[in-house]
């Protein structure tokens, strides 16, 4: 937006009271502190000192206990996902939610209920908003994330021998990925499940790479008890040029994510040169369109576990066994499919949303003086 033209000033609370040298737990209520008290009393100043052509951003719904002090001011809300208030009021079994943690997000709801302008990042996020609303927003948009110049197609060969250098395993012949990190939606433990299933029947030998998170003591206990554990290996803290030659080597991207606000490693993946297997679910069928390959969402009953993996294990070994020209075809499918998802398009549309709901606002404020 700077770029644009636009003055931008970024408002959060700062540390004052979270500075202090206390243990962790009196640190965190020192930090609520910050956030809760001293923020909003600063927040009150400065509005007294911005015009009326000011729109005031929330980058995430997250935000909506602060969405109260500039709710007569023109301002957007940004949603991601609601798996966390999804989570909260029971709706996903596989994440549950302390009772304070249900408490903190009933409060943010209530804070962002107050609003009627919306970006969503996804029709899937769209839909869950109005779920959530007591009423019918006055605007209410969607927005597909734009992806970065630096995601792109290079040879798989050199993306596999800059990775066999990096990290000092043997990916010549190729691997499976998976990209995520230890949340629960991630389902990286159902990622080793398939791969167990794939080794457990084919004849070749790929590695599995998992890129993103040390493992958490679940994850990390399936890959102990795994019989292919040597071959499956945790990759932490690498940045956009790694994961780049990490897409553009892989043999195929396995994301059997159990829900997402939008996914965007599916969509990374495609722009890389890489086949996607994703979960049959919005938001993923949404960015992935026809481009990927699709498998149900895991089982939450333990005993349908080992044929869902057995299936996915199945569509893995079909891409693997592609012909040069079947993996080139649902390449260059990917390719396209991706370039939906153009961050100069998406700033534009974001720009022009910003500029109608501060005209917007101004139409009401001259209609009521």
């Amino acid at each position: 937006m700077k770029n644009k033209g636009h003055t931008v000033q970024v408002w959060f609370p700062v540390s004052v009271f979270y500075s202090l040298p206390v243990n962790s737990f009196i640190k965190k209520w020192l930090g609520y502190i910050d956030q809760y008290l001293i923020f909003p009393n600063q927040v009150r100043l400065r509005l007294k000192r911005s015009n009326a052509n000011t729109l005031f951003v929330f980058t995430d719904q997250a935000l909506g206990p602060w969405v109260s002090l500039v709710k007569k001011r023109p301002h957007v809300i940004h949603c991601h996902d609601f798996l966390a208030l999804q989570s909260a009021i029971g709706e996903i079994p596989e994440n549950h939610t302390s009772w304070s943690g249900r408490l903190y997000q009933s409060y943010i709801h209530r804070g962002y209920s107050t609003s009627t302008n919306f970006i969503s990042v996804s029709k899937k996020t769209k839909e869950q908003l109005h779920r959530f609303l007591p009423t019918e927003p006055t605007s209410s948009e969607v927005v597909y994330n734009g992806l970065k110049d630096v995601f792109n197609t290079c040879s798989g060969c050199k993306a596999r021998g800059v990775l066999s250098d990096l990290t000092g395993l043997n990916l010549t012949e190729g691997y499976i990925l998976h990209i995520g990190g230890n949340q629960w939606y991630k389902n990286r433990l159902g990622v080793i499940e398939i791969y167990n299933a794939w080794r457990s029947e084919s004849t070749l030998c790929l590695p599995l790479l998992l890129i993103g998170d040390y493992p958490s003591a679940q994850l990390y206990a399936a890959y102990c008890q795994s019989p292919f554990k040597s071959d499956i290996h945790f990759i932490a803290k690498k940045d956009d040029g790694f994961l780049r030659y990490a897409y553009a080597g892989a043999s195929v991207f396995l994301f059997p994510s159990l829900a997402e606000g939008f996914g965007w490693p599916i969509i990374e993946a495609m722009a890389c040169g890489c086949p996607v297997i994703t979960t049959d679910e919005e938001p993923m069928t949404e960015v992935a369109g026809n481009a990927a390959f699709f498998i149900p969402r895991r089982p939450y009953d333990p005993s349908k576990v080992k044929k869902w993996a057995n299936e996915a294990a199945n569509i893995v070994d079909t891409i693997i066994g592609f012909s040069c020209e079947q993996r080139l075809k649902i390449v260059d499918v990917g390719i396209t499919n991706s370039k939906r998802f153009d961050v100069l398009t998406a700033l534009d549309k974001i720009e022009s949303i910003y500029l109608n709901t501060l005209k917007q606002s101004n139409n009401e404020s001259i209609a009521c003086g």
